[in-house]
């Protein structure tokens, strides 16, 4: 066990040693990039982030795993009429990005559905159909305020939505939840349906500059990722947490149980640990490759891309 004194020694050193995350109980481990920090065995992990060299067959799949995320979505409940988006920045043409049209239930949805638009909203390509007024708003301004986001991802659940009504961040409460530390923020305000520029602007500052999460109050949750799989499987764990926090606010309230919050430390170290992009991806596809066996050839695996 560890003892004060090594806990002390070790946090000295942790600025004096990039590249190692420490926790409070004393533990140094070596931080990794991708899935290899949760990965052992000899064998590469099967899910971790495919590299492209050509952008179409990049494109192919975005849009696969766009088609995809939506049928987890579906399995999840989150369909909810004409509201729910993803957004996915095409690597052809970055000014530009991909989203599904209006009012196709998600668990129908194919990479032949989507539909590419400018920055203007114009159908430049994909499938020249209509799409939610709204969604194009909230997505279009967060791509072009965010280089950095690659996809976006906007639901109606309704666990987000039960939460978003509280005006909440989410607390530390389990391991899970720590992927969210210091990584989202609430927009705490509600300016209506977002038909308006200004209202998506609102939204596109309260993210922020690195957030990949957000509760809009009175309305839902929103993520963010440099790819689909990282933004999709934020916003079902999102959701996941946002429901665990007000069952255990519930209980609590009867006042015979004590409410725990991980420290920030241990936080920190979690979520150094699990929130890397590629882990987030290589979570999301075990979900993922349930929709591609189901999808009678609709969608290609995950594993398909990879070229090694």
């Amino acid at each position: 066990m560890a003892t004060l004194s090594s806990v002390q020694t070790t946090l000295k050193l942790q600025s004096a040693d990039k590249g190692k995350h420490v926790s409070s109980r004393g533990y140094d481990t070596e931080a990794k990039d991708g899935v290899n920090n949760i990965a052992m065995g000899i064998y590469k992990h099967p899910y971790r982030l495919p590299k492209f060299v050509d952008p179409y067959i990049k494109r192919d799949w975005l849009l696969n795993q766009m088609a995809g995320a939506f049928r987890v979505f579906a399995k999840k409940g989150f369909c909810e009429g004409p509201a729910g988006h993803i957004s996915v920045r095409d690597p052809i043409d970055p000014q530009t990005f991909w989203i599904n049209p209006l009012a196709v239930h998600f668990s129908l949805l194919t990479p032949q559905h989507m539909v590419h638009v400018d920055e203007q909203g114009n159908v430049i390509g994909g499938n020249r159909t209509t799409i939610n007024a709204a969604g194009f708003k909230i997505h279009s301004t967060i791509h072009k305020t965010r280089p950095d986001v690659n996809a976006i991802c906007h639901v109606h659940s309704k666990a987000g939505k039960a939460f978003a009504a509280l005006g909440s961040h989410l607390d530390m409460l389990n391991q899970d939840a720590c992927i969210f530390f210091k990584n989202h923020t609430l927009y705490n305000d509600f300016g209506g349906v977002v038909l308006e520029s200004e209202e998506a602007k609102h939204i596109a500052q309260a993210l922020g500059t690195t957030n990949r999460a957000i509760i809009l109050k009175n309305h839902g949750l929103l993520t963010a990722g440099s790819n689909v799989g990282e933004a999709a499987y934020l916003l079902c764990l999102m959701d996941t947490c946002c429901d665990v926090q007000m069952q255990v606010d519930s209980v609590q309230a009867s006042g015979r149980y004590r409410r725990d919050v991980i420290p920030d430390q241990e936080a920190k170290y979690t979520y150094d640990m699990t929130a890397s992009a590629e882990n987030l991806y290589s979570s999301f596809c075990a979900d993922y490759e349930v929709e591609v066996a189901s999808s009678n050839g609709a969608l290609r695996s995950a594993t398909s891309y990879h070229t090694d």
